[in-house]
């Protein structure tokens, strides 16, 4: 028995990372999965990777920017599992740079793929959730926003902040409903981490030298197993909250 039977997810960016990790921890809690992504090859191996430990999953192409592709998303996930409890919004375009060198069209894409979908997917699920007298979304925000050099992280901080700022009105107005909101600031292992790792030897090693614990977070074990908890009975009283998943690194005020 897991505490997540008999509960729908749908988590976006699920091919890998992150994403991935949240939608394997909630599948051996008992939820059936739906991976949300924009290459079928990665949200199929991660149902595969659910599967093999005999839970419920199904692949979904979705592309968050498109609203038919959401749409058809919840579709899907409503003919297939029944109804929707929880949402898991983790995709995300990032353009990290400097101001000088980022342009209209790379604001505009992350600012779309981020508290844009995020309002989106959230006003879409939202009739689902108080259907089934209930629900938990979970949105992604980034330590980024509070770095101790914010250069370079400029567009993709405003976004993640402008998230945290819709989590935190949703929680309040849809509380009655029985919909609970939170935000989560996690660091992890991603395949874009190792890329800038293997790339800037020195920078890296600066910032795992800035967490505390000294290590890079689990997708699964450290950022998965927090969200299960948050939309969890255990969380039944918790909602407006950011959740930095760090090893202490960040400080929200």
């Amino acid at each position: 028995m897991g505490t997540l039977d008999g509960k729908v997810a749908i988590v976006t960016g699920a091919g890998q990372g992150v994403g991935q990790g949240i939608a394997l921890a909630l599948a051996r809690e008992g939820a059936a999965i739906v991976a949300a992504g924009r290459t079928e090859a990665k949200v199929v191996r991660t149902c595969e990777k659910i599967s093999a430990f005999g839970g419920r999953s199904l692949p979904v192409l979705c592309d968050i920017c498109r609203p038919a592709d959401i749409q058809m998303t919840i579709e899907r996930t409503l003919s297939t599992f029944g109804g929707i409890d929880i949402l898991v919004n983790n995709a995300q375009i990032v353009h990290n740079d400097l101001l000088d060198n980022l342009d209209d069209d790379q604001f505009a894409e992350v600012f779309d793929s981020g508290p844009f979908a995020t309002f989106r997917f959230m006003k879409a699920v939202k009739p689902h959730m108080k259907a089934r007298g209930g629900g938990n979304i979970i949105n992604l925000a980034t330590s980024g926003a509070v770095r101790w050099d914010a250069k370079g992280y400029g567009v993709y901080a405003a976004a993640k902040q402008a998230i945290r700022s819709l989590s935190r009105a949703a929680a309040h107005e849809w509380a009655a409903d029985g919909i609970r909101v939170n935000t989560i600031a996690p660091i992890a292992m991603t395949p874009a981490l190792e890329g800038w790792i293997a790339g800037d030897p020195e920078g890296s090693n600066a910032f795992l030298n800035s967490i505390p614990m000294g290590r890079i977070g689990d997708p699964e074990q450290d950022i998965g197993r927090a969200v299960v908890f948050l939309v969890g009975p255990d969380a039944g009283y918790v909602t407006a909250l950011t959740m930095p998943l760090d090893g202490g690194q960040a400080f929200f005020g």
